[in-house]
């Protein structure tokens, strides 16, 4: 049976951490891509861990193919070293420690597609947007946040530029259910896009799904997780869509390889911990042409790679990746 949706990047992700073997964690599995291209490409045991108790319902037909080579859990990949140590506690005498950690950001486009999961401004469908089925909704923290905490939102995580204009045009539309209310509450505070542009509510439906989802936080503690559970030589490949995420993931690999540039006069190099990861590529890798074209959802997507050494797991700062702070999720 053919995985409903390709993976964006994926043979720019096999060539940049091969060769593959051993055991991996692909923690954001989705529809399945990467853990079919990494099982393909030479991994004895793929881990796949997904918040969504919808999507690993929909992959066990097809999964039974690998048998025991991959191992569906429901849970964040914020929690991915302690779950893969529960997976492999009977075979692994070192605390099921990794060859490889795969995390792919953002919301899926399976998940897209699907109306009643409210993530798309393109399908009308309830206000929901939680990537798990636990938490408020987007309709629940609309309905009752104020407008500044709305307005914070929509700036830090979207980076859009009207967020007061649209927080107070959403504040006084209240009560939505709908995404197609949202979206056209949005579009109504925004210029009529030129052709090409992205759709007026492309930023805002963004940032409200980060906040419903708790995404930046669930990155942080993800790649710090990642670091705890890789073995020396293990890989770490992350793929995001925009420049937030990108930036978090640059600095985090960036901090723990003791890359991140030196100090000046005014602040010197502080002492750091040994390097954790090493970086094998100076810069992000981008689809190519072919890519852009078979797949317009790749046009955006970077991929990072680091790769673990012997150093021990250090605490990571996240004011120190860009993590943007916001008012927590309680609303006023």
């Amino acid at each position: 049976m053919a995985a409903p949706h390709v993976p964006v990047l994926l043979k720019p992700l096999l060539r940049a951490v091969e060769p593959v073997s051993g055991i991996w964690l692909d923690g954001t599995f989705g529809a399945g891509g990467y853990a079919r291209g990494l099982l393909q490409a030479g991994a004895a045991t793929v881990i796949g861990v997904d918040r969504d108790p919808a999507v690993l319902a929909m992959a066990r037909e097809w999964a039974e193919e690998y048998g025991d080579r991959l191992r569906l859990v429901e849970g964040v990949f914020a929690d991915l070293d302690r779950l893969a140590e529960e997976v492999l506690a009977d075979e692994v005498q070192d605390g099921g420690r990794l060859d490889g950690v795969v995390l792919d950001l953002g919301v899926s486009s399976m998940q897209l597609d699907q109306a009643e999961r409210g993530f798309s401004f393109l399908r009308d469908g309830p206000l929901d947007m939680r990537m798990g089925q636990d938490g408020p909704s987007a309709a629940d923290l609309l309905n009752r946040a104020d407008e500044s905490t709305i307005a914070d939102v929509l700036f830090h995580y979207g980076e859009e530029r009207a967020s007061r204009r649209i927080a107070r045009a959403i504040v006084a539309a209240r009560p939505l259910s709908r995404t197609a209310e949202l979206a056209e509450i949005v579009s109504s505070c925004l210029p009529r896009p030129k052709p090409g542009q992205s759709h007026p509510a492309t930023r805002s439906f963004q940032a409200i799904r980060i906040w419903v989802n708790d995404e930046f936080r669930q990155l942080v503690e993800g790649l710090s997780a990642a670091e705890r559970a890789l073995k020396p030589g293990g890989r770490l490949a992350v793929v995001s869509f925009h420049s937030l995420e990108d930036r978090i993931v640059k600095r985090f690999m960036q901090a723990r390889s003791n890359s991140a540039g030196g100090g000046s006069r005014h602040a010197p190099v502080a002492d750091t911990a040994p390097a954790a990861f090493t970086l094998p590529f100076r810069r992000a890798i981008g689809p190519d042409p072919d890519e852009m074209q078979a797949n317009p959802r790749a046009r955006s997507a970077l991929l990072r790679v680091a790769v673990r050494t012997h150093a021990p797991a250090a605490p990571v700062d996240a004011g120190a990746l860009a993590m943007p702070r916001l008012p927590e999720k309680g609303v006023g």
